[in-house]
């Protein structure tokens, strides 16, 4: 691991880097050359993050007949996955306030890439679970922090949509997930094509590599590390001033990753057992799905900039959960109107997430940052990991599309949760 530099050898952007800081991509040019770079790492992080955990839901149907699986032992594969991740997330969100952001932004990279490849060497569907679980870890940690570390770079007015980009990032490793899925599955025989895919994983070495050398903590966030005496301190996050932060935004995550992670782990069986679209029509239909989720992540940056945090995750929870409902309904047939859509779904419940990094970073002061955003963030993901096993089991008797619906329930949740938490527009880190 790289020494992260003294705080004095960085600095923010000076007052003239930050002049230019209007237009469409005045945010990144805020950012100054080392908060670009961040960016960078902590783009690419989550990118492969993504590209990582889709190996799983695109590969679904093959590994329940490989394995002979149910759909509640297909849906705990995903759920093991999460509820690991909340304590690989929350133990990440520790270490990035004890040894840095970016030295834990290295391990959870390693962490999942070394455990998805040895997905692709499992024997049985035991030890896939295992290793899965174990691929949970790193996949808990990386947005955490990596939303950290190029938060704390960020402007106070640019930090919704600069987070929101970084959130993109989600599909564009979903994207690539997609493609590598429609060509592989299409050259290679079913029992060879995913443990392919799974070895494809391999891929975030090579960012690690990068990242050892280019990537730095902003100085501010090292100074306070040095000094503080709580830092990466559980007990810190539960006391009288941050206990109603910590469980309202524990709630709000639940909901919102409840509904997500419903969708991202069902709609590919959805389009292949029960609207009978082949690999390459299922990797056609995603498509547009992926596309809306792309200019979801960033219309919902630059909103959550203009609306604010809570009014932004307001829209699109509402508008999210309307989504679900209409794409699950959809008659027998329509084919076309799955297709079409896709869009909007994938637009709605992405853009509900494009305030999550400014949103929890501006909850919780510097000291214990990290550990507040994993552990809110992660048990979210944990306890939302609860929907896409509930899907599963109601899959048999509901259908896979009938059982969706539940999904929406995840939204009315972050909704209500909101009621407890504060607005943070134009905060400054500290």
């Amino acid at each position: 691991m790289s020494k992260t530099p003294p705080p004095q050898a960085l600095t923010h952007p000076t007052a003239d880097e930050r002049a230019d800081d209007d237009g469409a991509f005045g945010w990144l040019r805020a950012l100054g050359p080392r908060g670009r770079r961040a960016f960078a790492g902590a783009f690419g992080g989550y990118a492969l993050d993504s590209y990582d955990y889709f190996m799983l839901p695109l590969s679904m149907v093959v590994l329940a007949a490989y394995f002979g699986l149910d759909s509640g032992q297909t849906g705990l594969l995903t759920t093991v996955t999460l509820v690991v991740s909340a304590i690989g997330g929350a133990l990440a969100g520790v270490l990035a306030d004890r040894i840095g952001r970016v030295k834990a932004l290295m391990i959870t990279v390693i962490t999942y890439a070394v455990f998805t490849v040895a997905c692709g060497f499992a024997p049985n569907y035991e030890t896939l679970l295992v290793f899965r679980a174990l691929q949970g870890l790193g996949f808990g940690g990386e947005w955490a922090v990596g939303a950290i570390l190029v938060a704390e770079y960020a402007s106070a007015k640019h930090r919704g949509r600069t987070l929101g980009a970084i959130q993109s990032s989600w599909a564009v490793g979903w994207a690539l997930a997609a493609i590598m899925y429609t060509v592989v599955f299409s050259l290679a025989d079913d029992d060879l094509a995913w443990r392919v895919m799974f070895w494809t994983g391999a891929l975030p070495a090579l960012l690690v590599i990068w990242m050892r050398r280019r990537v730095h903590d902003a100085p501010e966030a090292v100074a306070v590390r040095e000094r503080s005496t709580d830092k990466g301190n559980f007990a810190a996050i539960f006391k009288p001033g941050l206990l109603r932060t910590t469980i309202f935004a524990g709630l709000l995550s639940t909901g919102v990753q409840g509904g997500y992670y419903t969708l991202a782990t069902w709609v590919p069986t959805y389009l292949k057992t029960e609207r009978d679209l082949s690999v390459v029509g299922t990797g056609g239909y995603l498509t547009f799905l992926i596309s809306g989720a792309f200019l979801g992540y960033l219309t919902g940056g630059y909103l959550t900039d203009r609306l604010g945090r809570r009014r932004n995750i307001w829209l699109f929870a509402l508008l999210s959960a309307v989504c679900i409902l209409a794409y699950a309904n959809i008659p027998s047939g329509a084919n076309t109107l799955v297709l079409i859509l896709g869009f909007p779904l994938g637009f709605c419940m992405s853009a509900i997430f494009s305030g999550f990094g400014s949103y929890l970073s501006e909850l919780y002061p510097t000291a214990v940052r990290g550990t507040g955003q994993g552990f809110t963030y992660n048990t979210g993901r944990a306890v939302g990991a609860v929907f896409p096993t509930t899907v599963g089991f109601l899959a048999d008797s509901w259908g896979v599309g009938g059982a969706l619906v539940f999904g929406a329930i995840g939204y009315g949740i972050a909704a209500l949760a909101l009621l407890g938490l504060p607005e943070t527009r134009g905060k400054e880190l500290a």
